[in-house]
């Protein structure tokens, strides 16, 4: 609820031509560390590529500078010639239907009148309110601000074992479509408490600062 509120301000102030703001990203995040000893601060690593990311160079490329900077944010640097980790990174966005009922655009289970598929009027359980096929209709118009959810992930491995180190996952959903600004602070996010994070989900809030025009 708190991101829809925010990227909906964001989302006007931009139509409006700009102003001054700040909204917060909130991210779910779950974190498995196994980094024994020593915070590994300073330590090197290089980038790790799934065949299926070979095929998009841009967009990897993109996302790998994204990662690269909350990386750096908890002591690590890249580094491909003597690196002490490989990084194996991932990130991709979905759309959803909006997490609360809209009964004006089909957006919530209610009761209502309306005609089945035998004919018969009377109460009929239905999906959808104006737009959605009728009252107590059964067909539901699409949602008309799909909500984004994106997930983030880092498996950092221990070189040159190969051993999975440290795992995280970050997953955010609203109504702002601007992935370029939400995905680098979901890494810095999925990276919080590195190398000894929290146990288990926890939800990490972090605030985004925006120039007015």
């Amino acid at each position: 609820m708190k991101s829809a509120l925010t990227a909906a301000v964001l989302g006007f102030c931009i139509a409006l031509g700009g102003c001054a703001s700040q909204w917060v990203v909130d991210s779910s995040v779950r974190s498995y560390s196994e980094i024994a000893g020593a915070p590994a601060a300073g330590s090197g690593y290089r980038f790790e590529r799934l065949p299926s990311q070979q095929a998009d160079e841009a967009r990897q490329q993109k996302l790998e500078a994204m990662a690269a900077a909350a990386l750096d944010g908890v002591g690590l640097h890249r580094d491909d010639s003597a690196p002490r980790y490989s990084a194996e990174i991932n990130a991709r966005t979905s759309t959803e239907y909006p997490p609360w009922p809209d009964p004006w655009y089909g957006g919530g289970p209610w009761w209502g009148p309306g005609w089945g598929y035998a004919g018969a009027w009377g109460p009929r359980p239905g999906w959808g309110g104006w737009y959605g096929g009728g009252w107590g209709g059964w067909w539901a118009a699409p949602p008309p601000n799909p909500w984004y959810a994106r997930e983030v992930s880092i498996v950092l491995r221990e070189l040159p074992s190969s051993r999975v180190v440290y795992e995280t996952h970050a997953r955010n959903s609203s109504t702002n479509s601007a992935g370029d600004l939400i995905f680098p602070v979901m890494f810095q996010a999925a990276l919080q408490g590195f190398p000894n994070p929290p146990q288990g989900d926890r939800r990490v809030d972090i605030p985004v600062q925006t120039v007015s025009k």
